[in-house]
């Protein structure tokens, strides 16, 4: 498919302002506010605003038979309180912001993809492109949906693409079943006695038990879990103290779970109940749990993904397309609009560059016209 280049442009045009005014979470108000101008002066049928408190909605209708479809398409907004370093022109001018998973790029590529549609209508059915607020641990695919997304506008099946750095730009890749894992957070505070460094056998020293309750959790994943299973638990944070010579009084650890199926997640969120407790009792400590269940694992829908599939291999060729990709520990709130509709997610070449979630991050402008390509295929292309 080759499309516009004047559409290239102001796609490369639009992410380069995204990333420059990034924003978290749901306060997206100037990306929102943007995403919903623009997608009014292509001439969509319908734009909705403040959908899951900001997020974004338009509708175009095809002028092709049959139109008895409607399938939703969706794009993050939000970015992360990452510091960048990319160093280039349009690098985030707001300090502590930074577009460093390629939400910029991925409103980018919607955009580009509407305008195209919205100009040549050349498809049957409805498209409801979905412009969504937090994504990055604020569930915003979940609050749509609570917000009556679905129901509103009568999406019937639901689609997205992530780019994924160290894929080869001009590839794609997807599985029918599980794509990404759950993610679950949990806090563990450890309350001892605290008292001098000196006199250890007066105390009960909670780092102490700490250590030992960090070392009984990486039990779990290695004799609890089935290893053909794939689950990660990691601690990620302890906090004690702020003295060379005194005993704390408690310790507060962090950490995580990443899981593919519900039998690991359950069983995994037990297993941390029972060792903490009963590390905490051998040693006298007393200890508070708080595990909070996160976004559930990304699965696709076998029909949808073959759908995807074929219209990614339309665009890039089938050697282009891998079709059975492992699943990766990362997570993804597209999760909750897969439970709600039958759908795919798809992941999306960005080249030899740094990784997510890093500071020297950048979305790959030359992805750019194989994602609108993509949307446009889905949308416009043979249902097989």
């Amino acid at each position: 498919m080759i499309l516009d280049k004047d559409l290239i442009a102001a796609a490369t045009a639009w992410r380069h302002d995204f990333h420059r005014h990034p924003e978290l979470l749901f306060d997206v108000g100037r990306t929102a506010a943007r995403v919903a101008d623009l997608l009014r002066s292509f001439g969509c049928d319908e734009v909705a605003t403040g959908i899951g408190r900001s997020g974004v909605v338009a509708v175009i209708r095809g002028r092709t038979a049959p139109a008895n479809r409607t399938i939703g398409i969706r794009a993050d907004m939000d970015a992360l309180p990452i510091i960048e370093v990319t160093g280039l022109p349009y690098a985030s001018a707001v300090h502590g912001h930074m577009h460093a998973c390629g939400h910029d790029g991925h409103m980018a590529v919607l955009l580009g993809a509407v305008k195209h549609l919205a100009a040549t209508r050349a498809f049957p059915g409805t498209l409801v492109a979905i412009f969504q607020p937090a994504e990055e641990g604020g569930g915003g695919a979940k609050v749509m949906a609570e917000d009556g997304l679905f129901e509103r506008f009568g999406i019937e099946e639901v689609y997205a693409l992530h780019n994924m750095p160290g894929m080869e730009v001009g590839t794609f890749g997807l599985s029918s079943g599980v794509m990404l894992a759950a993610s679950d957070r949990f806090d563990i505070q450890i309350v001892g006695k605290g008292g001098h460094a000196a006199r250890p056998h007066e105390t009960i020293d909670p780092i102490m038990v700490a250590n030992h309750v960090v070392s009984a959790l990486q039990t779990i994943v290695s004799r609890a879990v089935d290893p053909i299973d794939p689950a990660v638990l990691s601690i990620t944070s302890i906090h004690s103290g702020d003295a060379y010579n005194v005993i704390p009084s408690e310790v507060v650890l962090k950490g995580t779970a990443r899981t593919l199926s519900d039998v690991n997640r359950d069983k995994i969120e037990s297993r941390v109940q029972a060792i903490a407790t009963a590390v905490a009792k051998v040693f006298g400590a007393k200890v508070e749990i708080e595990y909070r269940r996160g976004y559930p694992p990304t699965v696709n829908h076998p029909v949808q993904a073959g759908i995807l599939g074929n219209a990614a291999a339309r665009v890039a060729g089938h050697a282009a397309v891998q079709r059975d990709i492992a699943p990766i520990m990362a997570s993804e709130d597209f999760s909750y609009m897969l439970q709600a509709r039958p759908g795919a997610f798809i992941f999306m070449g960005n080249g030899k560059t740094a990784t997510l979630h890093h500071p020297e991050y950048n979305f790959n402008d030359v992805a750019l016209p194989m994602g609108i390509a993509l949307w446009v295929d889905l949308v416009t292309g043979v249902r097989n």
